[in-house]
Protein backbone atom coordinates (compact mmCIF):
# COMPACT_ATOMS: atom_id res chain seq x y z
CA UNK A 1 0.00 0.00 0.00
CA UNK A 2 1.11 3.51 -0.79
CA UNK A 3 0.76 5.54 2.44
CA UNK A 4 0.42 8.76 0.42
CA UNK A 5 -2.93 7.61 -1.04
CA UNK A 6 -6.01 9.17 0.52
CA UNK A 7 -9.71 9.18 -0.27
CA UNK A 8 -11.29 12.62 -0.66
CA UNK A 9 -14.93 13.52 -0.10
CA UNK A 10 -16.18 16.49 -2.17
CA UNK A 11 -19.44 18.38 -2.35
CA UNK A 12 -20.65 21.96 -2.83
CA UNK A 13 -17.12 23.28 -3.29
CA UNK A 14 -15.74 21.60 -0.15
CA UNK A 15 -13.14 18.83 -0.28
CA UNK A 16 -12.15 16.84 2.79
CA UNK A 17 -9.29 14.33 2.98
CA UNK A 18 -10.58 11.23 4.76
CA UNK A 19 -8.00 8.46 5.01
CA UNK A 20 -6.46 5.53 3.17
CA UNK A 21 -9.54 3.51 4.19
CA UNK A 22 -12.92 4.31 5.72
CA UNK A 23 -16.43 2.94 6.14
CA UNK A 24 -19.44 4.45 4.42
CA UNK A 25 -22.64 3.67 6.35
CA UNK A 26 -26.31 4.49 5.87
CA UNK A 27 -29.81 3.34 6.76
CA UNK A 28 -32.08 2.13 3.97
CA UNK A 29 -34.93 4.62 3.51
CA UNK A 30 -37.69 2.00 3.23
CA UNK A 31 -36.41 -1.10 5.05
CA UNK A 32 -34.74 0.91 7.86
CA UNK A 33 -31.82 -1.54 7.84
CA UNK A 34 -28.16 -0.59 8.07
CA UNK A 35 -25.70 -0.95 5.22
CA UNK A 36 -21.93 -0.49 5.58
CA UNK A 37 -19.20 -0.53 2.95
CA UNK A 38 -15.45 -0.50 3.63
CA UNK A 39 -13.54 1.50 0.99
CA UNK A 40 -9.79 1.52 0.32
CA UNK A 41 -7.61 3.85 -1.77
CA UNK A 42 -5.34 1.97 -4.19
CA UNK A 43 -3.12 3.24 -7.01
CA UNK A 44 -5.78 1.90 -9.44
CA UNK A 45 -8.69 3.71 -7.74
CA UNK A 46 -11.27 3.19 -5.01
CA UNK A 47 -11.98 -0.40 -4.00
CA UNK A 48 -14.80 -1.73 -1.86
CA UNK A 49 -13.26 -4.42 0.33
CA UNK A 50 -16.23 -5.54 2.41
CA UNK A 51 -19.92 -4.83 2.82
CA UNK A 52 -22.16 -5.61 5.78
CA UNK A 53 -25.93 -5.56 5.30
CA UNK A 54 -28.48 -5.91 8.08
CA UNK A 55 -31.29 -7.07 5.80
CA UNK A 56 -32.49 -7.20 2.23
CA UNK A 57 -35.34 -5.69 0.27
CA UNK A 58 -36.48 -2.72 -1.80
CA UNK A 59 -33.64 -2.87 -4.32
CA UNK A 60 -30.83 -3.41 -1.82
CA UNK A 61 -30.15 -7.12 -2.03
CA UNK A 62 -26.93 -8.59 -0.62
CA UNK A 63 -24.63 -10.17 -3.22
CA UNK A 64 -25.20 -13.87 -3.98
CA UNK A 65 -21.94 -14.86 -2.24
CA UNK A 66 -22.81 -13.02 1.01
CA UNK A 67 -22.75 -15.07 4.20
CA UNK A 68 -24.83 -14.45 7.31
CA UNK A 69 -22.56 -13.56 10.23
CA UNK A 70 -23.57 -11.98 13.55
CA UNK A 71 -26.98 -10.93 12.22
CA UNK A 72 -25.67 -9.35 9.00
CA UNK A 73 -24.92 -10.42 5.49
CA UNK A 74 -21.18 -10.02 4.87
CA UNK A 75 -19.68 -9.97 1.38
CA UNK A 76 -16.37 -9.17 -0.26
CA UNK A 77 -17.32 -7.79 -3.69
CA UNK A 78 -15.10 -8.33 -6.70
CA UNK A 79 -15.63 -4.98 -8.40
CA UNK A 80 -12.96 -3.24 -10.48
CA UNK A 81 -11.40 -0.15 -8.87
CA UNK A 82 -13.44 3.00 -9.43
CA UNK A 83 -12.13 6.47 -10.26
CA UNK A 84 -15.15 8.06 -8.57
CA UNK A 85 -18.14 7.12 -6.44
CA UNK A 86 -21.12 9.49 -6.66
CA UNK A 87 -23.41 9.67 -3.65
CA UNK A 88 -26.85 11.27 -3.85
CA UNK A 89 -28.50 12.74 -0.78
CA UNK A 90 -32.14 13.39 0.08
CA UNK A 91 -33.91 15.30 2.82
CA UNK A 92 -36.29 12.32 3.00
CA UNK A 93 -33.61 10.01 4.43
CA UNK A 94 -30.97 10.08 7.13
CA UNK A 95 -27.56 11.28 5.97
CA UNK A 96 -24.70 8.97 5.11
CA UNK A 97 -22.22 8.35 7.92
CA UNK A 98 -18.45 8.45 7.51
CA UNK A 99 -16.66 6.09 9.90
CA UNK A 100 -12.96 6.43 10.68
CA UNK A 101 -11.15 4.51 13.41
CA UNK A 102 -14.43 3.18 14.82
CA UNK A 103 -16.10 6.59 15.10
CA UNK A 104 -18.96 7.51 12.77
CA UNK A 105 -20.29 10.99 12.03
CA UNK A 106 -22.88 12.35 9.63
CA UNK A 107 -21.52 13.36 6.23
CA UNK A 108 -23.08 16.80 6.86
CA UNK A 109 -20.36 17.47 9.44
CA UNK A 110 -17.72 17.17 6.69
CA UNK A 111 -19.36 18.76 3.64
CA UNK A 112 -22.33 21.13 3.56
CA UNK A 113 -25.52 19.33 4.63
CA UNK A 114 -27.26 20.29 1.37
CA UNK A 115 -24.36 19.22 -0.89
CA UNK A 116 -25.74 16.90 -3.58
CA UNK A 117 -24.17 15.09 -5.26
CA UNK A 118 -21.14 14.24 -3.14
CA UNK A 119 -18.20 12.36 -4.66
CA UNK A 120 -15.50 10.07 -3.36
CA UNK A 121 -12.23 10.10 -5.32
CA UNK A 122 -8.54 9.60 -4.77
CA UNK A 123 -7.16 12.91 -3.53
CA UNK A 124 -5.25 14.79 -6.20
CA UNK A 125 -1.76 16.15 -5.63
CA UNK A 126 -3.23 19.60 -4.99
CA UNK A 127 -5.34 18.09 -2.17
CA UNK A 128 -2.26 16.57 -0.50
CA UNK A 129 -0.48 18.35 2.37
Amino acid sequence: MDPSLLICLSGAGTTVKLALAFTLAWTHSVQKTSWEEDWLATPQGLVITEMRIEGSGAGMEPPEDAVRLDGRYVAHPHIAPLAEVVLRRSNATADYRICLDGTCRPMGELVPPDADPVTLTLCSEQDQP
